[in-house]
């Protein structure tokens, strides 16, 4: 319950003040039972005086305002399907990469690539430094030993696909005022079981209220990250996939999107299915078997599942990958799939935590005997050819898959939203576009204003 952004939501909209007042108070006291009517009043007063100054920040002239004051598109979140893996979320994040470029210089694997992780190499040493962040799964703020765990094992498998051994992890951890401190030991153990079991240490962590004394509620946000080491030679981009190319899946069982899919449709055994790091067990069996070096691309199928993240790969490295429908279900682990099944839902269009490996016809072969000797089911399921897009081979014929405006939707709620293409979508992009170009000219600024002090 953000109280900050329903005050100025309603200021905003034309609302009386006193009527604002009066709904935060009823507002305040679900949360605050102990609190006395006076305390009520009091805080209601002080949250709508810090709002009157974020009104009067915005509404600043000159470049102390701008400097102060969002770019606005018109557009939200939810409109654009941010967050939802689709071609408005890709749209947004292909935006923020450009931003993200700016600042990245020397970088051998950069934001703007679209990959897993990003890559730096430590001066003049041989080695090179591996980094990626994930968000906890927004829907699983219920059931934070699940959050944390596959958290954790995203942002260590988007390490390990660029081809870097994981040796740190990073938490960033946010409880609403009202939430019970012990959901904070929860989300940690659950990151420490990944860490435990692969030997990977937790190195630091920041642990906050989302949004302080403003936010009532026990909403639970929290990010991990994860640095790697890797010799150059071993990085495995997505941009070094190439026509000729044979393309591996291993089985995928699915991690924070699984288990939201089960919890929240009552299939809770299958979230025993996610608690697994065969992930992890399957790179370093292709790094022990020396093939990293010989492999063009790796990455997992996450955001946006087959659809989405075949498609990135398509569009960094212009080929065409063309995938064996038979076989890639095959590999979707099978009390996974019944469930899908069941409900209806579009694997295809979902996180399923497979790892793709892209390479040529012998090494990809021989990742497959790899793979299984190390105990990880493993297929070869497609081909990369020239050519642009996503194809799918069903029955003798080639269907062509492209990335929908949201993934599958699989909970009530997303199908209560949809995966309708917005008829203005055109306009909302274009619109998204106006506010990054002012994001982009108050950068400049900026960056003006600290040379000129330097």
């Amino acid at each position: 319950m953000d109280l900050e952004g329903l005050a100025l939501h309603l200021l905003e909209s034309g609302s009386d003040e006193g009527e604002v007042r009066e709904l935060l108070e009823r507002l305040v006291r679900i949360w605050k039972r102990d609190w006395s009517e006076e305390r009520v009043r009091e805080f209601v007063s002080a949250v709508l005086d810090e709002v009157r100054h974020v009104r009067r920040a915005h509404g600043l002239d000159g470049e102390l305002g701008r400097l102060l004051r969002p770019p606005s598109s018109g557009v939200t979140m939810g409109e654009m399907g941010v967050g939802s893996r689709g071609e408005g979320d890709f749209f947004v994040h292909e935006l923020l990469t450009r931003l993200a470029a700016r600042a990245a210089e020397g970088a051998l694997v950069s934001p703007e690539e679209r990959d897993d992780a990003g890559a730096v190499r430590l001066g003049e040493d041989e080695r090179v430094l591996v980094s990626a962040v994930d968000g906890m799964h927004s829907r699983l703020s219920e059931f934070p030993f699940l959050a944390g765990f596959h958290a954790t094992r995203a942002a260590m498998r988007d390490v390990l696909v660029n081809g870097a051994r994981a040796v740190g992890v990073l938490v960033d951890l946010h409880l609403a005022d009202d939430g019970d401190v012990g959901r904070l030991f929860d989300f940690t153990a659950g990151v420490a079981a990944v860490c435990a079991a692969t030997g990977v240490p937790i190195l630091a962590g920041s642990t906050l209220r989302v949004g302080g004394d403003m936010v009532h509620g026990r909403r639970l946000v929290a990010g991990v990250a994860c640095v790697g080491a890797a010799r150059p030679e071993e990085l495995t981009p997505r941009r070094e996939a190439e026509p000729g190319d044979l393309i591996v899946l291993t089985e995928g069982a699915g991690g924070g999107t699984i288990s939201t899919t089960a919890i929240y449709h009552g299939y809770y055994d299958v979230v025993r299915e996610t608690l697994n790091v065969d992930f992890v067990r399957a790179v370093e069996a292709l790094r022990g078997a020396g093939l990293l070096p010989e492999v063009h691309a790796m990455t997992d199928i996450t955001n946006g599942g087959i659809r989405g993240d075949a498609t990135e790969i398509s569009e960094t490295a212009g080929v065409r990958l063309v995938f064996e429908e038979e076989r890639v279900r095959d590999l979707v682990n099978g009390r996974v799939m019944k469930m899908l099944d069941e409900l209806g839902i579009d694997y295809l269009g979902l996180s399923l935590d497979m790892l793709m490996v892209v390479a040529p016809e012998e090494v990809a072969e021989r990742c497959v005997e790899v793979l299984e000797d190390a105990g990880v089911r493993a297929d070869v399921v497609g081909r990369v050819e020239e050519g642009e897009g996503v194809y799918l081979e069903r029955e003798g014929r080639e269907e062509r898959v492209d990335v929908k405006f949201r993934e599958s939707a699989y909970t009530k709620v997303k199908e209560v939203i949809g995966e309708e293409h917005p008829e203005d979508f055109e306009e909302m992009k274009e619109r998204v576009r106006r506010a990054w170009e002012e994001a982009e000219r108050k950068l400049d600024w900026v960056l003006r204003l600290l040379r000129e002090r330097s």
